[in-house]
């Protein structure tokens, strides 16, 4: 493997693992699971997107076509997953937070 091949290799390698980490600290601190389905939706998405393109790079022989369809896969599951679990919390009437102060209070739905 030559340089630019790793260098690339561990740079996606390592931008994979922050928003990774970046999407479990969302799922820990923010308030509601609206918000906590918006950070795992879009960090796991392009984390594992450049996981797996780290892997691409870093693995020799690996096969690309494998690795196009895992990506094509995370891209239409994470997505739909986050959306499909934000429509079941809407309908049971999951109320949302709002910040007042120094405190989250919980809103009741719109109608």
């Amino acid at each position: 493997m030559n340089g630019f091949v790793a260098l690339a290799a561990g740079f996606l390698l390592s931008t994979g693992v922050f928003f990774v980490v970046l999407a479990a600290i969302g799922v820990l601190r923010l308030p509601d699971l609206y918000c906590r389905a918006h950070a795992l939706g879009k960090a796991m998405t392009l984390g594992l997107t450049c996981l797996l393109l780290g892997l691409g790079f870093a693995v020799p022989g690996v096969s690309w076509f494998k690795i196009a369809v895992a990506i094509l896969f995370q891209f239409v599951t994470i997505p739909v997953a986050s959306h499909l679990l934000c429509l079941a919390a809407y309908r049971r009437d999951v109320a949302r937070w709002k910040k007042t102060g120094e405190t989250a209070v919980p809103l009741p739905r719109e109608e």
